[in-house]
């Protein structure tokens, strides 16, 4: 492991460098997963310091919400490169590996920089570990990994998506001249509590003293709590509806037409190869956001009109409603709470004509799977129910009773190998007569978590199988 030590005759302990990729995986997956969590800032705070702050080094727009943050965060960075800003983007969790985390110039680090990433800072880890109540967990070392590849690179400016949370997640140490906050509602309620107002406010932690807070549109409580702490610490609110938002969106092919409604003026025909009323939305969050991070005051200018059109049209989000496959069509989205679910439900209305759909399912045991099934039960002909690779999973079994309920027992199979499911869903899908539908109208949509989404990408892109070994336990 990336980890191992020599040890010289002064008998002091110095970390050996990691040579690959696996190595480095292998070193951060033995720390305290993203799921374990301590609320405490204290860790990456002794890390960075030991790092040399390299947080402060860089501006940053920070994003938080319980749905929409990566889609919004690879939008942002896409414009931000548009206006010729050099860029390091932050998201969790991957949809595939690991090195999809840190992204410098729109691009995940390459396995040679992951691991050259890893090992600048890897020999700080053991001193926090050993000053500290509690060790660095997996999370907050891959949060100093990005801010050390940041500094070093340099980038101008930083997109940050927080893991959980706000006021206590790791990436929440530095002061963000913008902080987005898209629509907030009930999840990891374990850890965040179990009301939409109690959630808010810990996602309100990223609001700092004159910044900007971008806030897509919110439940009442949630507005309340976020217009609260942006009056509390002086903060400039623009707010989706009011000061910015979706003027149209027409469905096309590979996407949708939006006009959008900026800080700085009125944007259309803008072409965003993304579907969905929820992404339209989130488009208008990102163009406001970047406004507002580019110029404020009164003599502000908007963005080039052709600019932003060139911008949207390159934007890509894999597993968010992403096409991966014809004959049947296999869509992949990384749904994992009912509010996404819903978003979900109403895009494939909006967007596609399949007929049958075949969901394959596969969520995680601390998820409210049977949220996730009443919000897509209107929409799926018939659902199979799988388990990804994670320890974390639930069991096929369990969520296929639970399906059972929702669907009724001649809609529900179970298999439980991820694989052998999305093969008897395509065959479902196929022969669409099974389910009183025409031949050749179907397709599959595999959805649940994003490590289902993840596993099904790689088997379904890549051709290989998922490895036996657990992935890490994403922070989803």
């Amino acid at each position: 492991m990336s980890d191992a030590s020599a040890q010289p005759d002064d008998e002091t302990v110095v970390p050996r460098a990691a040579e690959t990729f696996s190595e480095v995986e292998d070193a951060l997956l033995s720390r305290w997963p993203e799921t374990r969590l301590e609320p405490s800032l204290e860790r990456i705070e002794a890390f960075l310091e030991l790092l040399g702050d390299p947080q402060r080094s860089f501006r940053m727009i920070h994003l938080t919400g319980t749905n929409g943050k990566t889609s919004t965060s690879r939008m942002v960075d896409a414009l931000l490169r548009a206006l010729e800003l050099r860029t390091g983007r932050f998201t969790s969790p991957h949809v595939e590996t690991m090195n999809e985390r840190i992204s410098v110039d729109g691009e995940p680090l390459d396995d040679e920089a992951f691991v050259r990433a890893f090992n600048d800072v890897a020999p700080y880890t053991h001193l926090v570990d050993e000053d500290q109540t509690h060790p660095l967990s997996f999370f907050e070392t891959v949060v100093g990994m990005a801010y050390a590849a940041f500094a070093d690179a340099p980038v101008d400016v930083a997109v940050v998506e927080v893991g959980m949370g706000g006021s206590w997640d790791a990436t929440n140490v530095a002061d963000a001249d913008v902080a987005v906050v898209l629509p907030v509602a009930v999840d990891h309620a374990r850890y965040l509590g179990g009301t939409t107002e109690a959630i808010a406010h810990e996602k309100a932690g990223i609001i700092k003293a004159g910044s900007t807070v971008v806030m897509a549109q919110q439940e009442a409580e949630a507005g309340a709590v976020l217009l609260a702490r942006a009056a509390e610490v002086g903060a400039t609110v623009a707010r989706e509806g009011l000061e910015f938002g979706v003027v149209a969106r027409t469905p096309a092919v590979g996407g949708q037409m939006v006009s959008l409604q900026g800080l700085r003026a009125r944007y259309d025909d803008v072409f965003l190869p993304l579907y969905g009323a929820h992404q339209a939305q989130n488009a208008a969050v990102a163009l406001a956001a970047v406004e507002a991070f580019a110029a404020s005051g009164p003599d502000a200018q908007p963005l080039d009109a052709e600019l932003v059109r060139a911008a949207f049209a390159d934007v890509t989000s894999p597993a968010r409603l992403e096409v991966v496959r014809r004959s049947p069509t296999v869509v992949l989205d990384a749904a994992h709470n009912p509010h996404g679910a819903e978003a979900v439900g109403a895009a494939l209305e909006d967007s596609f004509t399949f007929e049958p759909l075949i969901g394959v399912l596969g969520v995680m045991g601390d998820k409210d799977a049977e949220g996730l099934l009443v919000a897509l039960e209107p929409h799926l002909a018939h659902v199979v129910c799988t388990q990804n690779s994670t320890d974390r999973a639930m069991p096929a079994a369990a969520l296929g009773a639970a399906a059972v309920e929702v669907f009724g027992e001649d809609r529900v199979t179970v298999i439980e190998r991820l694989l052998d499911a999305v093969d008897a869903a395509a065959a479902l899908a196929e022969a669409g007569e099974t389910v009183g539908s025409s031949i050749g109208s179907g397709a599959v949509l595999v959805t649940g978590s994003v490590v289902t989404a993840g596993e099904a990408r790689t088997l379904l892109t890549r051709g290989r199988r998922v490895p036996g070994t657990p992935r890490e336990e994403a922070q989803e």
